[in-house]
């Protein structure tokens, strides 16, 4: 399911310009990392994506498959059924503590329910099986019938991330899911992602602070500056010396001075390889 951006626009309060005429395509089936300092525009980029905030008006359109989820600063009157191949996984987990986990994940189903029965949470049986496999899928069925709230922070992305699968999204948008995690927790998170993407072939938006996880997980990176895109292209195409303008008073946090980029690496031609420093796309 492939998703378009076309000059995408969108400016706040005081004239503080979030995104800058963005452009981008994501085909189906890819994994794709956002990076960038704080304040580029990662997450205010996502949540136009999935149709959560409107662009300005006149600043661009983005689609689904061709329908659109915005234009000019419209959001589609009939979002619900757009969104509904659209997942979105926050950084704050999004579970409501009280309620099981079971019924969190199951509430992925909603937009695909007739209405009455998504006002009341009406399941079932088929349907709570499917939400029992897709916890199983990411490795937490044993804590189905637990409150949402006695979950670990790397439990809580996983149950979202079956959130997901039982929404039978075709395309997942992340917004930092390990960004409060533990390293152990958050490579079981970015790799329930990446099986999502490789085994169902569901195209993966996730933007990332930690540089070295992006170029683990994800082929492709997209690099955020105030706002514009200032890299697309392969990640092992990304250099230290490239990372470190881009991050700028932030490169050492995110560098630590140790070598992150240290891995094997694929050449790939790219018109970045030569150049001296990001650039504008």
């Amino acid at each position: 399911m492939m998703l378009e951006i076309n000059g995408l626009s969108k400016t706040f309060r005081g004239g503080f310009k979030a995104l800058n005429h963005v452009s981008l395509t994501f085909k189906s089936g890819e994994m794709v990392a956002l990076i960038g300092a704080s304040g580029s525009g990662k997450s205010t980029l996502l949540r136009h994506l999935s149709g959560l905030m409107a662009a300005d008006a006149g600043g661009g359109e983005v689609r689904v498959d061709g329908q659109p989820v915005q234009q000019n600063g419209v959001i589609n009157r009939n979002i619900r059924a757009v969104r509904a191949n659209v997942g979105f996984i926050f950084q704050q987990f999004n579970l409501v503590g009280r309620l099981p986990v079971l019924t969190n994940v199951l509430t992925g189903g909603l937009s695909r329910m007739p209405l009455w029965r998504s006002c009341f949470k009406l399941f079932t049986a088929e349907e709570k099986a499917l939400g029992l496999a897709a916890l199983a899928r990411v490795g937490i069925s044993d804590h189905a019938y637990k409150r949402a709230s006695a979950l670990s922070g790397g439990q809580q992305q996983r149950a979202a991330i079956a959130r997901s699968i039982v929404q039978k999204a075709r395309i997942v948008l992340a917004d930092e899911p390990i960004a409060s995690l533990d390293p152990e927790s958050a490579r079981r998170v970015m790799q329930t992602l990446a099986d999502l993407n490789r085994e169902d072939g569901t195209t993966v938006i996730v933007s990332l602070h930690q540089v070295d996880v992006a170029l683990r997980f994800c082929q492709r990176t997209v690099a955020l500056s105030k706002g514009r895109v200032v890299y697309d292209g392969p990640s092992s195409a990304l250099t230290e010396k490239m990372l470190r303008e881009l991050y700028g008073t932030e490169a050492e946090d995110i560098l630590g001075g140790s070598n992150k980029l240290t891995r094997p690496r694929v050449d790939v031609p790219t018109i970045f390889d030569t150049a001296p420093a990001l650039v504008a796309v």
